[in-house]
């Protein structure tokens, strides 16, 4: 009999000790991953007992705004590990993530807050539209619109009531940008469906409604002008949006107005994309100078964009064939268009259609011969990339 109890003494599975259950049990991992998972959870405990929440989402902020998302996503991660059903810290993980280009990471955190909070809060939807396509866009952008406009009609009296007028959750300006991105989803994702040139001017309409001076919904309705073949009216919105940002049409609204002694007034850039639309738009309607101002303005943010380089060299090329024009419009146009074909190798784009535009050009504009894809290519282009860098250059070996 002892035998026998001490055999089913062995017999029996061993208890787990305590700690040990659940995610903890890395006994099935490969050596390396359970070495990872132990150091993970090692270095969550001592976060924990070292950092609160609060501190943790400081340095998370601290981060930010050095543009260091990698390290704010370690200290918002490790903000969520503690309190993973706080809506703040999910909203500004998914944001994060959003940064950093994760968007399966991104969307399943925006998931998590629409699961904990479906009604309130418009910011995750119109993420989740931004991560999404088509009629799942929709969707989303539409019921965060839904509860953006509820937050809007409740807003005043309850600022008033709280005696906070200024501290409101949603503005106008909110209202007309989203309004904005459900209209491209019908310039994009949903351009061949039925009525959807009717619906994107709706959709504009009611943007405008809610904001008159909203640059990007002025824009997006002289595209769509463009595009319906009504070019008169489309230029009419495109220089109203171009006067809200655009220094030198600030500066002509400003005297136009009898103030022409003020400074224009420093507005927020729209994106970098928008505005090379907006160049796009500008050579549609043949104002040329304007759409070098703004095209000149991309290169010194960032010049390594083909189609910014392309675009110059296309501006150039059509102040060339007009009258009377000296051959320094020619000179200009195989200078950008060098510079862009040289990038578009540079970079593998996949753009053959540019790529096609930009050998038509050069061949029509001649005086590639001696040139090619020669090293005497590279070095003349090199040195029209140092006249724009030079200046960058100097400021950063000063800082």
């Amino acid at each position: 009999m002892g035998g026998q109890a001490k055999g089913k003494k062995h017999g029996k599975a061993r208890k787990r000790r305590p700690g040990r259950a659940g995610g903890n049990d890395f006994s099935d991992l490969p050596a390396q991953d359970k070495m990872k998972m132990k150091m993970q959870n090692r270095a969550k405990k001592k976060t924990a007992e070292k950092y609160t929440v609060h501190q943790l989402l400081e340095k998370t902020e601290e981060y930010l705004d050095n543009f260091n998302y990698e390290m704010a996503q370690l200290f918002c991660q490790r903000a969520l590990d503690m309190d993973p059903t706080n809506l703040d810290i999910l909203d500004m993980m998914g944001n994060i993530c959003m940064e950093l280009g994760h968007a399966e990471k991104a969307k399943q955190v925006f998931l998590k807050a629409v699961e904990l909070c479906p009604d309130k809060g418009h910011a995750k939807y119109m993420c989740l539209g931004q991560i999404h396509c088509k009629e799942e866009a929709l969707h989303y952008f539409n019921k965060g619109i839904e509860i953006m406009l509820s937050a809007y009609q409740s807003q005043p009296a309850l600022a008033k009531a709280a005696g906070f007028p200024d501290e409101i959750e949603v503005t106008t300006k909110d209202i007309a940008a989203a309004f904005c991105s459900v209209a491209e989803i019908y310039f994009t994702d949903l351009c061949m469906e039925e009525e959807a040139g009717e619906k994107c001017k709706e959709i504009l309409q009611k943007a405008l409604e809610y904001d008159p001076n909203s640059s990007e919904a002025l824009q997006l309705m002289a595209s769509y002008l463009f595009s319906m073949d009504q070019p008169q009216e489309g230029k009419e919105y495109l220089m109203k949006s171009l006067a809200s940002w655009l220094p030198s049409m600030q500066k002509k609204e400003a005297e136009m107005q009898g103030d022409g002694t003020e400074e224009p007034t420093e507005s927020a850039l729209p994106p970098y994309e928008s505005r090379i639309t907006t160049a796009k738009l500008l050579t549609e309607a043949e104002e040329f100078e304007l759409a070098s101002e703004v095209l000149e303005a991309l290169l010194e943010e960032d010049d390594e964009v083909v189609q910014v380089w392309y675009l110059l060299g296309w501006v150039c090329y059509l102040q060339a064939k007009a009258p009377d024009e000296d051959e320094a419009f020619k000179d200009s146009a195989r200078t950008y268009l060098r510079k862009a074909k040289k990038l578009y190798h540079k970079l593998k784009s996949d753009d053959s259609q540019l790529g096609e535009h930009v050998e038509q050009l050069l061949s029509e504009l001649g005086g590639e011969e001696a040139l090619g894809d020669s090293d005497a290519e590279d070095g003349a282009l090199d040195d029209v990339e140092d006249d724009f860098l030079e200046s960058s250059e100097d400021e950063a070996m000063e800082s």
